[in-house]
């Protein structure tokens, strides 16, 4: 049987669609830490998503124009994955999600000093 898609009326919920499936707020970290990113600096520095997890979830941001494939290398075709302007805009809910994992977790994975920073 097919799903039908059906158009969520609650801004959170069309949210967590794009953004609350596992890895992909920490690619965004990535992205915010580090700029322009390949495959294999995602791979390294969050060794233990697969493959071919982080091939859909690249996709989906892609598909959603949080992020961008530009190619820099024609052969072999070599792509890094850069933040659009929408994906620019996520900065705040990243250093929010930031601020309140340093407050109330055990174990603050990133320092203030690694804070996302947003573009005046």
């Amino acid at each position: 049987m097919a799903k039908i898609a059906v158009k969520k009326p609650c801004p959170v919920a069309r949210v967590m669609d794009i953004l609350g499936e596992r890895w992909t707020i920490l690619i965004l970290r990535e992205l915010f830490l580090h700029g322009p990113r390949r495959f294999q600096d995602f791979s390294s520095s969050m060794q233990t998503i697969s493959p071919t997890t982080l091939s859909a979830r690249l996709k989906g941001l892609e598909k959603n124009a949080i992020i961008s494939r530009q190619f820099y290398e024609t052969q072999p075709p070599r792509a890094e994955y850069i933040l659009t302007t929408k994906g620019q805009e996520l900065a705040p809910i990243l250093n929010a999600m930031l601020i309140w994992g340093e407050k109330y977790t055990q174990l603050d994975q990133m320092s203030a000093k690694e804070r996302v920073q947003t573009k005046p």
